[in-house]
């Protein structure tokens, strides 16, 4: 969990710096998240904190739009690494999908495989909104531009028959969403991430409650016919306080940075995520921690290893 202690020992990596002697050999590894109130956020500075190694390495979460903007974020310089949906991930590089003739990015290459996020979508309880095709109408929010979650709102909609133009759509973080909920101003919202996510677990603590529509049947298999990096999910029962098991689809979050990306410190980095010590602060620190191993990390990959990160999984008999 990212605590008061994280904290600490990120101002005392960054007070680190000023020790003489130290800058020269220190290298500054970013990774691009998502908003404060959804995963990408709390598991970024998770890792953070168990890969950094003062002196050597400080690696750093900073706050995103989410999967687009993490890699538009590399590809500007902005940041040395990102959290992405695969689906996101696999057409930037390939240049299909959200980027079919738009540039691609060739050069992104991947760190990691890290957990599967679950297709949340959100409604108030009692609201009477049963299924995706009872949006029609209502005011949704599909969060904001740069998000993966906005990517598959699209796709989701789309599949039960519905454009933007059937709803009234808004374009804003789960957060946002919750607060405009709990005051009348929202319907539903859409989120795609690691569950329990923090805006959720809260709205669903207050007031009336919440519930989650189901995603399955015939326009789940139709997603999934489109699209190879849909898989079937459950959100299981009780992981929102009063909301039942759901069943929805999920997609693989990725840890993906660029083939400009220092070799050596990539292979620290991903050696040290799978550390016997990062293990365990990842298991006890959020929900998706217990998925993010090495054995998962090589799994679905639809984009080239980061050569750093390969070095590690072929010495660790993962890869040949």
């Amino acid at each position: 969990m990212f605590t008061r202690k994280t904290f600490i020992t990120s101002l005392a990596l960054g007070a680190a710096l000023t020790v003489p002697g130290l800058a020269s050999a220190q290298q500054f590894f970013r990774i691009g998240t998502g908003g404060t109130a959804g995963t990408y956020y709390p598991v970024g500075g998770m890792i953070a904190n168990a890969v950094s190694q003062p002196g050597k390495i400080v690696v750093t979460a900073q706050a995103s739009n989410g999967s687009v903007a993490n890699v538009s974020g590399i590809v500007g310089g902005a940041l040395e690494s990102g959290f992405s949906q695969a689906d996101v991930a696999t057409w930037a590089q390939k240049g299909t999908g959200l980027y079919e003739g738009k540039p691609n990015v060739p050069g992104l290459r991947l760190i990691a495989n890290l957990y599967p996020e679950s297709v949340h979508v959100v409604v108030r309880k009692g609201s009477g909104i049963k299924s995706v095709a009872d949006l029609k109408g209502k005011r949704v929010a599909l969060d904001e531009p740069g998000s993966g979650t906005l990517v598959n709102a699209r796709a989701i909609l789309a599949a039960y028959g519905l454009k933007e133009a059937d709803i009234k759509p808004e374009y804003i973080k789960p957060n946002q969403a919750g607060d405009k909920m709990k005051d009348g101003a929202l319907d539903a919202f859409f989120f795609t991430g690691g569950a329990p996510a923090g805006a959720i677990a809260e709205l669903a603590s207050a007031g009336a409650g919440i519930d989650l529509l189901p995603i399955e049947g015939k326009e789940a298999d139709a997603l999934r016919a489109g699209s190879g990096f849909f898989a079937p999910d459950t959100i299981a029962a009780d992981t929102y306080k009063g909301v039942g098991a759901v069943k929805t689809l999920a997609v693989g979050a990725e840890w993906v940075t660029s083939d400009k990306a220092d070799a050596a410190t990539v292979y620290e980095i991903t050696k040290a995520l799978f550390s016997e010590g990062a293990q365990k602060q990842l298991a006890a620190g959020h929900a998706k921690g217990k998925f993010i191993t090495k054995e998962n990390a090589v799994k679905g990959a639809g984009i080239p290893f980061h050569p750093g990160a390969e070095k590690f999984y072929k010495e660790a008999g993962l890869m040949k």
